[in-house]
C-alpha cells in the first residue's frame, strides 16, 4: 500500500508540473517606467530573458507608454499588451539593432528593427494594445547627423517588426502605427497567424503594411491595413525558401502605392497562394500586382471576391528579368523565372481617373521576349474607367523594360487599350468581362501583342464611338473570340495584324461595328 501511495503521490506531481499555469512577467517588476520618456530596452529584454527561461508564458505590458529601443522575442513567449499599452520606439537609430541584415529590391542595406524574433519557436504579440514606431520624428532626427541623400538613407531607419526564420508564430489584435520603414517583416517563417490586427503606417517612405517574405503555412485574416506603401506583400529575397501554402480572407486595404503586391523581391517561388474577401480603397499604385522578376516561379495563385474604390490601375501582371541579388554572399543571379496558372475572378473595381498612366487602363498583362506568361485566367471582372483615349493613343508603342523595376509606370506613358494591354501570353483566358467609361476612348477594350492559345468570351464593352476596332491582335496565333456583346460603333470589331492566325469568332453581338 506504502508503495501505491507513493506512486500515486509521483503521479500528481508530474500531473501538477504539467498542469501549472504559465508564467506571466509585468515588465514593471524589472523596473520598466511608462511615462514615454525613460528608455525601457534592458527592463523589457530583462522580463523576456527571464520568462523564457522559466520555460515560456506571458510578458505584460500594462497600460501606459512604454520607450524602447530593439527587443529580442524568445522561445515561447507572448508579449501581451493590456488596454491602452503602447510600445514607442526610440527616435535614437543608435538604440537599434540589425541582427539579420539584407539588401532591399531598391539595392539598400535594411534589416534593423523596434520588435524582432530570430530562430524562435512559439511565439506571439497580442493584446488590445498599440506598437507605435515614431517614424517622422525619427526621421527628423536622423537627418540632422546623416548627410546621405535620403534614397541611402532610409535603410538605416528600423522596421516596426520583424520575424526571422520562426515557427508557430501569432499576432493578434494589435495595432502598429507609424513605422521608420517596413511595419511588419516576416522572413522564412512557418506556421504563421495574423489575426485581427490593425496597422495605420505611413509619413514616411517605405512604410510597407505586411511583408510575407519567403514564408510557409501562413494564415492571415480580418485585418484594416493603411499604409504609405505596399499594404500586403509577398516577397522572397532569398532564394532557398518558398512563399507558399498561404490563405488570406477579408482584409481592407488602404495604399499609398500597391494594395496586393507579389515579387517585388522574387528569387524563390510564389505558391499555393490563396486571396480571398478584400476590399481596396484610395490606393495610387495597383489594387492587384503579380510580379516575377528576379528568377522567382510564381504559380497556383488563385484571387477571389475583391472590390476596388478609387484604385489607380486595378491590375499589373509582369514576368520579368530584372534578375537581382538581395542577401549579399548568400545568393547568386537566377535566369528569368515563370508566371502560371494564375486565376482571378469576381473583381469588382471603380478605378480612379487620375492614374500612373494618362489616359487610364485597367489591366496590364506583359512578359518579356521568349518567356510567355501561361495559363492566366481573368473571369467575372467589371471595371469602371474614366475613358478619353484618342485613336493615336491606340496605337502607342510600349517599351519592353525586360531589367526594369516592376511598376505601372515603367510602361508609361499610356498603353494602347483602354481595357486589358497583354503582351508575350500564352494561354490567356478572359471570361466574363465588362467594361464602363464616363467618356468616350477609342482605344481597343483589348490589345494582344505576341500572343497564342487566347480566349475571350462573354465580354460587355460600353457604346465607344468612332474606334478604329474594339479588340486588335498583334502576331496572335490561335484566338477565339465569342459571346461578346459590342455596344460602341468602330471600323472593325477584331483587327488581325502582323502575322496573326486561327482566329475563330462565334456568337458575337456587334451591331455598330461596320465589320468583323
Amino acid at each position: 500500500m506504502k508503495m501505491i501511495a507513493l506512486g500515486m503521490g509521483l503521479l500528481i506531481s508530474a500531473i501538477s508540473v504539467f498542469a501549472a499555469p504559465p508564467v506571466e512577467v509585468d515588465i514593471t517588476r524589472y523596473g520598466a517606467v511608462g511615462d514615454g520618456k525613460v528608455l525601457n530596452t534592458v527592463a523589457i529584454q530583462k522580463a523576456i530573458d527571464d520568462c523564457h527561461q522559466q520555460g515560456g508564458g506571458k510578458v505584460v505590458l500594462p497600460a501606459g507608454t512604454w520607450l524602447s529601443g530593439t527587443i529580442v522575442l524568445k522561445d515561447h513567449v507572448i508579449l501581451q499588451f493590456k488596454k491602452d499599452a503602447r510600445l514607442l520606439g526610440s527616435t535614437n537609430i543608435n538604440d537599434y539593432q540589425n541582427i539579420d541584415p539584407f539588401t532591399d529590391g531598391l539595392g539598400i542595406d535594411v534589416g534593423w528593427a523596434l520588435l524582432v524574433a530570430v530562430d524562435a519557436k512559439d511565439i506571439g504579440i497580442e493584446g488590445e494594445g498599440a506598437i507605435d514606431g515614431q517614424g517622422a520624428k525619427l526621421k527628423e532626427q536622423q537627418i540632422a547627423t546623416d548627410t546621405r541623400p535620403e534614397g541611402e538613407r532610409w535603410g538605416r531607419r528600423p522596421f516596426l517588426v520583424r520575424i526571422v526564420r520562426c515557427e508557430n508564430v501569432t499576432v493578434k489584435g494589435i495595432t502598429l502605427n507609424y513605422a521608420a520603414a517596413w511595419t511588419s517583416h516576416y522572413f522564412q517563417s512557418k506556421q504563421v497567424r495574423i489575426e485581427n490586427i490593425k496597422i495605420v503606417s505611413h509619413g514616411v517612405a517605405h512604410n510597407d503594411g505586411i511583408d510575407i517574405d519567403g514564408c510557409q503555412d501562413v494564415r492571415i485574416k480580418d485585418c484594416d491595413i493603411y499604409s504609405g506603401d505596399d499594404a500586403l506583400c509577398f516577397k522572397t529575397t532569398s532564394s532557398t525558401m518558398a512563399c507558399s501554402n498561404i490563405v488570406v480572407t477579408g482584409l481592407r486595404l488602404r495604399s499609398n502605392q500597391g494594395a496586393i503586391k507579389m515579387g517585388t523581391e522574387s528569387m524563390a517561388p510564389f505558391e499555393n497562394i490563396t486571396i480571398s474577401g478584400c476590399y481596396i480603397y484610395d490606393t495610387n499604385n495597383g489594387g492587384i500586382k503579380l510580379l516575377t522578376v528576379d528568377g522567382a516561379h510564381l504559380r497556383n495563385v488563385q484571387i477571389s471576391d475583391i472590390e476596388m474604390v478609387n484604385v489607380r490601375t486595378p491590375m499589373l501582371i509582369r514576368l520579368g528579368s530584372r534578375l537581382s541579388v538581395f542577401r549579399k554572399g548568400k545568393d547568386s543571379q537566377q535566369t528569368t523565372g515563370t508566371l502560371e496558372n494564375v486565376v482571378i475572378r469576381n473583381v469588382k473595381a471603380q478605378a480612379a481617373a487620375k492614374a500612373q498612366l494618362t489616359p487610364p487602363s485597367g489591366i496590364l498583362i506583359t512578359g518579356v521576349p521568349g518567356h510567355y506568361i501561361t495559363n492566366l485566367t481573368l473571369e467575372n471582372i467589371t471595371i469602371n474607367l474614366a475613358g478619353g483615349g484618342t485613336a493615336l493613343n491606340a496605337r502607342q508603342q510600349v517599351p519592353e523594360a525586360v531589367n526594369k523595376y516592376p511598376e505601372v509606370k515603367t510602361f508609361g506613358p499610356l498603353v494602347p487599350a483602354y481595357g486589358i494591354w497583354a503582351r508575350h501570353v500564352k494561354g490567356l483566358k478572359l471570361v466574363n468581362i465588362t467594361f464602363t467609361l464616363d467618356s468616350n476612348d477609342q482605344r481597343p477594350a483589348f490589345v494582344c501583342e505576341d500572343g497564342k492559345e487566347i480566349e475571350l468570351t462573354g465580354w460587355k464593352t460600353p457604346a465607344t464611338s468612332n474606334a478604329p476596332s474594339i479588340i486588335r491582335l498583334e502576331h496572335v496565333e490561335k484566338a477565339s473570340i465569342s459571346n461578346m456583346n459590342v455596344l460602341g460603333t468602330a471600323d472593325a470589331f477584331v483587327s488581325a495584324e502582323g502575322d496573326s492566325k486561327d482566329i475563330q469568332l462565334r456568337k458575337n453581338k456587334t451591331p455598330g461595328v461596320k465589320k468583323k
